[in-house]
């Protein structure tokens, strides 16, 4: 008993001490970004990237909020980010809907060929994507930008509400169209008020992953004016070299709104995720 005991302290130890240096090397840089961003350039050009600011000084902010034209940045990734996720969610919640609760021929085959587009990495669609857009007009667009986010959301969207979709007794939809109901009502009046911690998860992982992205928009938009916010951290650049401050200083702006959503719903999310697991 007192070896089991002794065994079982000891791995308890060592998988603190593991979650404790996962820890710091995530906070390493989040500690690299605060102290560049509450100093200035001439401060980090000649103490290093590493000193804590004494005292911190927001002109970083200041500048990058006034003259970096953040603000446009920051609304062309609202744009792009909530009409893509609202777009890949409720489709999600068709197709889920559908493959979960509707039985038809070819179901099967159609399901598995829209989940498998989780596995493609993005890179493989690179230049056919940039080829048919162009010849679309719809390079250099906001719009370019949606319809690719939710071309690849729409994967996991359909498998997370299909799998919540199926855990709902079939019962339950069954009586509410003997009641009168079309499944479009039985869709937006029963199934989705139910799926209300998946669609939050959904909310979360799609929200996060558009925002942050940076591939798409350094390869579909070129003017200035259209970037999202990823980008535009690019051109918070100084008149003769790189403007550390003013980088970090957008970097830890842009990371606000994820960081409020996930605070505000993040008890919905674990949970959410369980729900809509794999079971397949």
């Amino acid at each position: 008993m007192n070896s089991r005991n002794r065994s079982g302290r000891t791995a308890a130890v060592f998988t603190f001490a593991l979650v404790v240096l996962i820890c710091l090397l995530f906070f390493i840089p989040i500690y690299g970004a605060f102290t560049t961003a509450f100093r200035l350039n001439r401060d980090i050009i000649r103490e290093g990237f590493w000193n804590f600011p004494l005292p911190p000084t927001f002109e970083n902010f200041i500048t990058v909020w006034e003259d970096g034209k953040i603000r446009l940045f920051l609304l062309n990734t609202v744009i792009v980010t909530v009409s893509a996720t609202v777009l890949s969610i409720f489709l999600g919640s068709l197709t889920g809907y559908a493959f979960g609760k509707m039985s038809f021929k070819g179901s099967r085959t159609l399901y598995i060929l829209i989940v498998a587009g989780m596995f493609f990495p993005p890179q493989i669609v690179l230049i056919p994507l940039f080829g048919l857009f162009n010849n679309l007009d719809l390079l250099d667009t906001v719009r370019s930008l949606i319809l690719v986010h939710v071309g690849f959301g729409l994967p996991i969207c359909t498998l997370m509400m299909t799998n919540f979709f199926k855990d709902i007794p079939s019962s339950l939809r069954q009586s509410a169209m003997l009641d009168g109901c079309n499944d479009w009502q039985v869709l937006f009046r029963i199934m989705l008020p139910l799926a209300r911690p998946s669609l939050t998860a959904l909310l979360i992982l799609q929200f996060t992953w558009i925002w942050n992205d940076f591939l798409w928009p350094l390869i579909l938009i070129k003017s200035e004016f259209r970037m999202t916010i990823q980008m535009g951290i690019l051109q918070l650049r100084g008149q003769y070299g790189l403007a550390w401050g003013n980088q970090a200083a957008g970097a830890l702006i842009a990371t606000i709104p994820t960081l409020l959503l996930f605070i505000f719903m993040q008890r919905h999310f674990i949970h959410g995720l369980s729900m809509g697991a794999v079971k397949e």
